[in-house]
């Protein structure tokens, strides 16, 4: 990290979270910020879900709710962009303040409840992109919605035809009951309504399914029979934890998901049990607690075939994903992994 995004970092810090995360996004339309452009290598290039990427390191869904970053987004390095959560209607989310740094344990919480612009505004910014980068869009309800499971697949009916992925996220905790759609007949009914409207696309393109990391054994298991009979083409593994275990700051007990460094063991433990119950047929993205480099060759190790950041960007700044990338393609090299795809779950079983 350079001495001036260490000094911004530490500005950006004296303020309010939610406001210091809209002044980034204002600082990087304006062009203030040096981008680096996308690293890649021939290690790194590879096809998830048909998505063609120059590495496997993505964006996760959260910090460019309304697509209103793109352009730069797309020259901060990122081999995947996911933007969202877009539901049907705007919708202002939960009372604030709802947004917290637990800067001792590298962590944030949030409760927003899918504050956005909605997809007609959202739908107008991806209409609007020209780049090339991959870019979808996470989809949600509407807190007030008659038809949660109908939600997901108005916003992909509506936006479908200018993204590349889209994810169905039932795993916030911060809409009331929305994990409920993560039961097996639900999640089933779901997923095969989205798929339906995915398949009356224009350009059919693949649709991920985010989930939480605090289910039972047994919910996972339904999570991965449902996901192999509707088809699903990948599933994120994992979305923010309930859990508050080992935590020291004195925001700890807020309530909201928690995301950050306490959630990397917790999650990759979830992904490589995921891998084991759809035998690797089922490609997975790793997301949860990943700040380094090697953490995010872990997640790989442990099944995963691409993997998103978020939350360590807080703490140390966006030249992150260049750092990690390149320092992905060092440790493949060391490893003698002639491309990423041949890293995928050659450590699974040590975290099962």
């Amino acid at each position: 990290m350079k001495l001036i995004e260490r000094l911004g970092i530490a500005a950006l810090h004296r303020l309010d979270p939610e406001q210091a995360h809209a002044l980034s996004l204002k600082a990087l339309n304006s062009g203030l910020i040096p981008l680096p452009g996308v690293y890649t290598s021939p290690r790194l290039r590879t096809t998830v879900a048909g998505l063609k990427l120059p590495n496997p390191v993505g964006l996760a869904a959260g910090f460019d709710k309304n697509a209103v970053a793109l352009a730069p987004l797309s020259r901060a390095g990122f081999g995947l962009i996911e933007v969202g959560a877009a539901t049907p209607r705007p919708q202002p989310g939960n009372p604030k303040p709802r947004l917290f740094r637990l800067s001792e344990d590298k962590a944030v919480i949030n409760r927003f409840g899918f504050n956005n612009d909605g997809m007609q505004a959202i739908g107008r910014r991806l209409v609007q992109y020209t780049g090339d980068a991959v870019i979808g869009l996470n989809l949600g309800a509407n807190k007030d919605s008659d038809d949660r499971a109908a939600d997901f697949a108005r916003v992909l009916g509506y936006c479908g035809g200018d993204i590349d992925f889209a994810t169905v996220n039932v795993s916030s905790p911060n809409t009331e009951r929305l994990r409920d759609l993560q039961g097996k007949d639900a999640l089933s009914a779901l997923l095969n309504g989205v798929l339906k409207v995915r398949d009356g696309l224009p350009r059919p393109i693949p649709v991920f399914l985010k989930i939480a990391p605090d289910l039972t054994e047994q919910e996972l298991a339904d999570v991965a029979d449902v996901a192999r009979k509707t088809g699903i083409d990948a599933i994120i593994a994992t979305n923010t934890t309930l859990s508050r275990d080992g935590l020291t700051s004195r925001h700890r007990d807020e309530t909201g998901g928690l995301s950050g460094e306490p959630l990397f063991e917790k999650s990759t433990r979830v992904l490589a049990q995921l891998s084991e119950l759809t035998d690797g047929k089922i490609p997975l993205i790793g997301v949860g607690g990943i700040g380094s480099a090697e953490q995010a060759y872990q997640k790989i190790r442990a099944g995963a075939s691409a993997v998103q950041l978020y939350s360590a960007m807080v703490y140390q700044g966006l030249s992150l994903v260049d750092e990690i990338t390149r320092g992905l393609d060092d440790l493949l090299a060391r490893d003698k992994f002639y491309k990423v795809s041949d890293a995928v779950g050659t450590g699974r079983k040590d975290w099962l």
